[in-house]
């Protein structure tokens, strides 16, 4: 049975109020093969299943429709070369203005089910000075990848999608069939629901990344949340987004930077740190065990780059 016009405009509705995700003419497909499976577990069909919801506007089954609607598409090390700029250029400018010392923070936004802020904690923990700490917020609509997030646990298939052989020896264990992130980077961690139209988890951030979402947006939706994330980001901290996107046009609180093969976005006006001498680097210290952001360990400091992986941009349909 196709889903019919009066389904199908209840469900964009419903997604739209809940997550700003616009569901244009024409996705009717999609919608269909997302809920079938709610539907077969309530023992109908889909329209009848929506039907229902129509009847019960404040079930919880709202939220599942919402987060079947949300696509997790995310991989190791997303595109290379945005982590290669992290690397290369943002972490030494950050790490020199803040003199090699104290705490640098990372907002993992729409981070599905984990593959990026466990990328970025690599990073991070092959790249800080003894004397740093990191802590990584990740956050996303949905609680069913963030629970699958915050296990660490992934497939042989899961971890054959972008990362490099040398990361997974250094930094994943295997487990059964499975490979377990480390416990020191799942430390530097927090996993949270947050939905992009509220308030932004409290800063101030040094990085965020917010890859791969903002297509998925009208333009005062996006301006909206560029708006907020500009709120808590440091004056000298950077944004990355996917390579699909941009403040170019959108919002004018933004100065786009060319790194490599890459762009970065900065607030405008930020100060110009790139004469400012990164500090010696000392021999990096073993992680804390108190669950607290824990210093970077020198265990992980022998590599220096990553391999250029690459992964597919996310198919058609909104992204968590």
């Amino acid at each position: 049975m196709s889903l019919t016009p009066e389904s199908f405009a209840f469900v964009a509705d419903l997604v739209a109020r809940r997550s700003a995700i616009q569901l244009a003419p024409g996705k009717e497909y999609l919608v269909e093969s997302r809920l079938l499976p709610l539907a077969r577990d309530a023992g109908t069909d889909v329209n009848t299943f929506i039907a229902g919801l129509r009847a019960q506007p404040t079930s919880p089954l709202t939220t599942a429709v919402v987060e079947a609607m949300t696509t997790n598409e995310t991989s190791w090390f997303r595109d290379g070369a945005p982590y290669q700029a992290l690397r290369r250029a943002e972490l030494p400018r950050l790490v020199a203005a803040r003199g090699g010392v104290g705490r640098l923070r990372v907002w993992s936004a729409a981070c599905s089910t984990g593959q990026e802020p466990y990328s970025l904690a690599m990073c991070l923990r092959d790249e800080l000075p003894a004397a740093m700490t990191a802590e990584i917020v990740a956050t996303d609509l949905s609680e069913q990848v963030l629970a699958r997030a915050r296990t660490g646990r992934y497939s042989q298939l899961e971890v054959n999608r972008g990362m490099p052989a040398q990361m997974l020896v250094q930094h994943l264990r295997r487990v059964g069939t499975e490979w377990e992130v480390a416990d020191a980077l799942r430390r530097m961690i927090t996993f949270r629901a947050h939905n992009l139209l509220d308030v932004p988890p409290a800063g101030p951030f040094d990085v965020v990344f917010l890859r791969n979402v903002l297509i998925y947006f009208d333009a005062a939706t996006k301006r909206g949340i560029l708006d907020r994330v500009l709120r808590v980001l440091r004056p000298d901290g950077v944004l990355v987004l996917g390579a699909a996107e941009t403040t170019l046009g959108v919002h004018d609180g933004w100065e786009r930077v060319t790194i490599d093969r890459t762009s970065v976005y900065r607030p405008l006006g930020a100060p110009n740190l790139s004469s400012v001498p990164t500090p010696h680097r000392a021999p990096l210290a073993p992680t804390g065990t108190d669950g607290a952001p824990s210093p970077i360990g020198h265990t992980h400091r022998s590599v220096t780059s990553l391999a250029a992986t690459t992964r597919p941009t996310a198919p058609g349909g909104p992204v968590r």
